[in-house]
């Protein structure tokens, strides 16, 4: 570590900045954000830096650098386009044992301006030593993913806290379990979900427990989108790091399972055709009784949970169990097959609406409404329609869609198994019989499968670790 990381102090107090282009402007604005008199000394300067003199946010002198210009400042910033000009007044203002950077100068630095991620009063900064800015700015990007603005709002509640938690718990190893609990259960959660009302109510619920191991667990209910482990929503990725139990499916791909956090027990809840790991009745009743064992449970379904994944019937026994959840939505496998199949689901050439239909029904029917399926100016997407696919071309036709109807077929879409099927109702069984695809896939019908040829842009990633849908069983 060749540099210390520290966070310096500057409210109120006054530090300048020599020049008065892009650079220049950058600085200025961090050292704002940090409550600083900013003065800018530049012999010509951008609109927007004259834009914030006149608002009175910095005093901007137009002039040359003057070396009493260092007397009575903190800390002094170099951003002219002079290179030579930038090491003198590092020089000067070294002398003076100042603190000094200089812009793209780091051998003339005493200190780096590094990447922020800003979620007052949380504060997070990457720093390369300068060797990379550009990778310490790719490293913040994916931080930002992990530290959402929520987490502003939980750092003030916990300083709200921080003494009646103190006298609550006299023993640190007491109140690194509580806080422990609490910044990863269901509080921070509602402080992240906005409801700051009910975060207070269950922080006053958390202080009034004897002891930091008992209470209420919660369940999440988090779709696991149709594969590609890109797709995940930050909400989906940060509970997936925090749950003591996951309980997945069969859809769920394996890197997305890999990001779960490692000590957490896995379950899995799988079902295919005629084979259920678990009926649907026993995993509702298994999501409340882990949840009342003081679990946080993660309940991980592909695509999205509300959309053909009886989210609903597991959240309604739930609330009747009086369990805490919550719902994050995933991409549902419509969506994300017919993307990176470059089928678009509506054009206003050849589709003004989309329907989304179960390939079979609970009997195990495929008894549905297919005189409105077969309107026109319409796609429709089956999902599950595989095994039944000869029925639903056949019904279609029969109900006056016309056997030329494009129709495409979408084979694990987003992951290295993707595979698109193109043809005709009239002539695509004949493909699937040569060559037949693997499960899951999804049927899209309409006059939008057309443009796949124009539209295709996603090859399958040769990388079989990426995105596999296969069963991932729990380990003996």
């Amino acid at each position: 570590m060749e540099q210390l990381p520290i966070f310096l102090t500057i409210k109120d107090h006054p530090c300048l900045v020599v020049g008065g282009g892009r650079v220049a402007l950058r600085k200025l604005n961090h050292l704002r954000a940090a409550g600083a008199q900013v003065r800018v000394i530049a012999t010509q300067a951008i609109e927007d830096i004259h834009s914030l003199a006149a608002a009175g946010a910095i005093d901007l002198q137009l002039r040359a650098f003057a070396p009493d210009d260092l007397d009575a400042v903190q800390l002094v910033i170099a951003a002219t386009d002079d290179r030579a000009l930038n090491g003198a007044i590092a020089a000067q203002a070294r002398d003076r044992q100042l603190l000094v950077n200089v812009a793209d100068q780091p051998e003339d630095c005493t200190f780096l301006m590094p990447a922020i991620i800003d979620r007052s009063p949380v504060v997070v900064a990457v720093s390369t030593g300068s060797a990379s800015p550009v990778l310490a700015r790719m490293i913040r990007a994916r931080l930002e993913s992990l530290v959402p603005a929520g987490y502003g709002r939980l750092a003030e509640l916990c300083a709200n806290y921080r003494d009646r938690v103190k006298a609550r718990f006299s023993e640190q190893r007491d109140r690194r379990r509580f806080w422990d609990r609490v910044l990863q259960g269901g509080v921070a959660e509602r402080v992240f979900s906005g409801h700051l009302a009910e975060a207070d109510q269950a922080m006053e619920r958390e202080l009034a427990i004897t002891t930091p191991d008992s209470g209420m667990g919660e369940v999440y209910l988090v779709g696991a989108g149709p594969g590609d482990p890109d797709l995940l929503t930050f909400r989906a990725l940060r509970l997936l790091q925090q749950a003591d139990v996951v309980v997945y499916d069969r859809l769920v791909a394996k890197p997305i399972l890999a990001m779960v956090r490692r000590d957490a027990k896995h379950i899995y809840v799988g079902k295919q055709r005629n084979d259920h790991a678990m009926r649907q009745e026993e995993i509702n009743a298994l999501l409340a009784r882990l949840a009342k064992e003081g679990h946080r449970v993660l309940r991980l379904k592909g695509g999205d949970p509300f959309i053909f994944g009886r989210g609903g019937e597991e959240i309604d026994t739930l609330a009747a169990e009086g369990v805490p959840f919550q719902v994050v939505p995933g991409i549902t496998a419509a969506s994300g097959c017919a993307c990176y199949g470059g089928i678009p689901l509506t054009h206003r050439d050849y589709a003004q609406s989309v329907t989304f239909v179960t390939g079979h029904l609970k009997d195990g029917s495929i008894d549905l409404n297919w005189p409105q399926l077969a309107q026109p100016h319409q796609t429709i997407v089956f999902y599950m329609g595989l095994v039944g696919l000869p029925v639903i071309i056949a019904q279609l036709i029969q109900h006056g869609v016309a056997p030329e109807m494009p129709i495409a077929l979408v084979q694990q879409g987003t992951t290295h198994m993707q595979k698109v099927y193109v043809g005709t109702l009239a002539d695509i069984l004949q493909q699937v019989e040569q060559d037949p695809p693997a499960p899951p896939t999804l049927v899209i019908v309409g006059e939008v499968v057309k443009l796949r040829d124009k539209l295709a842009w996603f090859s399958a990633n040769p990388d079989p670790e990426r995105g596999a849908t296969t069963p991932i069983l729990p380990e003996e």
